[in-house]
């Protein structure tokens, strides 16, 4: 395989296949691999982009490209605010019901915890 800019260092790719033995179920590790390899690329690339608008003397564009090529991921309070609100749509929908089906209580109420278990005691 010819070098390219874009390869992954030798490296890089020994420690996803660390992180594959102790992290992933066993014969995903292609699959594995290969997301980390395209993610590593694309960071690359991105970053390469962000430099080259820099270079040109772009830099507020540089940042609004990041940002909207990474966004950073809603906060656990934003995401607890939004479950609730599907349970609470949920909730409306099964009215006449006294037993909400499982699938309400499983991922809503799993980031509606953690959020609560993150703010103070006060």
């Amino acid at each position: 395989m010819t070098d390219h800019p874009i390869t992954p260092p030798p490296e890089l790719v020994q420690q996803w296949l660390s992180e594959f033995l102790y992290e992933v179920p066993t014969g995903q590790s292609t699959a594995y691999i290969a997301a980390r390899a395209a993610q590593w690329g694309a960071d690359q690339e991105l970053e390469a982009c962000c430099e080259w608008l820099k270079s040109e003397g772009h830099e507020y564009e540089h940042e609004a490209l990041f940002a909207a090529r990474r966004p950073k991921p809603p906060s656990l309070k934003k995401q607890a605010l939004e479950a609730l609100d599907d349970v609470s749509k949920m909730s409306e929908t099964l009215y006449s019901s006294y037993d909400p089906p499982e699938e309400i209580y499983s991922d809503q109420v799993d980031i509606i915890r953690r959020a609560l278990e993150a703010l103070p005691d006060d």
